[in-house]
């Protein structure tokens, strides 16, 4: 398997950087331009915004932000919030995003997937999923930036990856919604059930709170990483945590 990859997340409302615990209270941490300058310099391999509003809105995330961030990192970045045509996605490339991450867009409307596989490439199409654990099965929500808007879709995580990926879908970023900010570990055996399922990169996301955390969901198969409250608040500093993978026989990109 290639270099394992190592994720900061990056929530966006109001082109502010924002964290919440288990996708509420979200609390403002910062410029998004001067966050996406940190991580390179500590190392990140890749980052994601996600503008968490704007499906719920009804709106498209605003093209102007990717293009300040894109003027001053050189690392690839995918970008998310309410894409739900061609020419939005391809707003966001135009500014300078590596790749579109959708997730509730896809949801109403599947053939979206194959329509911004088919005009960019899968390699630029991100599935993004937000799994919830309810009665012994993991079942995708929909509209999570939104506490009043969030709903059951009522597909099973396994079955909509499947279904995206046969679409075109070129990597799935798994987001465990029980497990989002409370850093107690990544959920390491649905993590594993989604790469089995799928033949494209997964990357877990909702846990991390330590580096045997990353090593645990590495040890499954993950592609890569994603975290936001242990790199906001700088409990794992990305060069330790990459050291201390390397003393595991995990590589990372260095």
């Amino acid at each position: 398997m290639p270099a394992r990859r190592i994720i900061p997340c990056l929530d966006v409302m109001d082109g502010r950087v924002v964290k919440g615990v288990q996708f509420r209270d979200h609390r403002d941490i910062g410029d998004i331009v001067e966050h996406a300058m940190r991580y390179r310099e500590e190392g990140a391999d890749e980052l994601v915004f996600y503008d968490i509003t704007a499906s719920a809105e009804g709106r498209s995330l605003d093209p102007e932000w990717v293009r300040r961030i894109a003027r001053v990192i050189d690392i690839p970045f995918a970008v998310a919030g309410g894409v739900r045509t061609r020419d939005q996605a391809a707003a966001c490339l135009d500014a300078g995003a590596d790749k579109i991450s959708i997730n509730s867009p896809a949801i109403e409307r599947p053939a979206l997937i194959e329509e911004l596989a088919r005009d960019f490439g899968s390699q630029c199409v991100v599935l993004g999923v937000d799994s919830f654990e309810e009665g012994g099965d993991y079942y995708v929500k929909q509209y999570t930036g939104s506490v009043e808007k969030t709903r059951d879709t009522g597909l099973r995580t396994l079955d909509w990856v499947r279904q995206a990926t046969e679409r075109g879908a070129g990597e799935i970023v798994l987001n465990c919604m029980r497990r989002d900010g409370v850093r107690t570990g990544y959920d390491v055996p649905h993590t594993a059930a989604v790469i089995a399922a799928v033949s494209v990169p997964v990357i877990a996301s909702g846990g991390a709170g330590a580096p045997e955390h990353f090593r645990a969901v590495f040890e499954v198969g993950a592609s890569g990483a994603l975290a936001a409250t242990v790199f906001h608040d700088r409990i794992v500093p990305i060069p330790e945590l990459k050291e201390y993978l390397g003393t595991c026989g995990i590589e990372t990109r260095r």
